[in-house]
């Protein structure tokens, strides 16, 4: 016959047998299980496991709960940063937003701070929509990114932000480029001339010059034959 020698093992067999005769039993290592998982630390954790299975909605709930139950905690301040994080990978990003801006204001000094305003401008990134729409969300990436950049011009979040300002000039430069063309094809020429050149001076070398000093050169010449045109019309009356 085989001794048993490890106490919990005989009580969880115990307690194995009475769940299948339908009797309750009490386990003293459940609770303190438990609890541990109750800790700012469990909680946390949990939320973090729960965003890496992609359930956000679930780690929202955990890392609030370290948020309010557990406000004088070290991780009550990463818990914060969870809760925008699980809203931006859930696309959340108005969302995710307003909650990276709560953080900015009220840890105005935090370590995390280039991280959280790199993905301030990423939310309103991804936020932009198609260059025949308003650009707002572009103009306001923009800024972000560039105050990033000239805040904490050493860290590796200024870094990324660079590449995305060209990536905002260039969404920018896009929207001024069409609306220039199309004042340009119905003949609009002094408004054209105004988006082009606005192009030109704002938004240059991010892959816009080429067509830009074209459409330049285009424009002044159609609208210096319309204005000669114009003034041998005038001068035969």
């Amino acid at each position: 016959m085989i001794k048993i020698h490890n106490g919990k093992i005989l009580l969880l067999i115990l307690a194995i047998l009475l769940m299948l005769t339908g009797c309750k039993i009490w386990l003293p290592w459940a609770k303190k299980v438990e609890m541990a998982r109750s800790t700012p630390e469990g909680l946390y954790q949990q939320g973090v496991e729960e965003y890496q299975d992609r359930n956000f909605k679930r780690a929202i709930e955990l890392f609030q709960r370290v948020k309010e139950e557990y406000p004088l905690s070290t991780l009550a301040i990463m818990a914060e940063i969870g809760i925008a994080d699980a809203h931006y990978s859930a696309k959340e990003y108005a969302d995710a937003r307003l909650v990276y801006a709560e953080f900015l204001n009220l840890h105005p000094t935090n370590e995390n701070l280039p991280y959280v305003m790199y993905q301030i401008g990423m939310c309103h990134f991804n936020m932009i929509t198609t260059i025949d729409r308003d650009q707002s969300e572009a103009a306001k990436a923009l800024k972000e990114f560039e105050r990033l950049a000239v805040r904490f011009p050493n860290s590796k979040f200024a870094v990324m932000a660079e590449k995305m300002i060209r990536d905002c000039k260039k969404t920018l430069g896009d929207q001024e480029f069409y609306v220039g063309e199309f004042y340009f094809k119905n003949r609009q020429y002094r408004a054209a001339l105004q988006r082009f050149e606005k192009i030109a001076r704002e938004y240059a070398n991010v892959g816009l010059d080429y067509k830009v000093t074209y459409f330049i050169a285009e424009t002044k010449r159609l609208m210096a034959e319309a204005d000669a045109k114009m003034k041998k019309t005038a001068e035969k009356k």
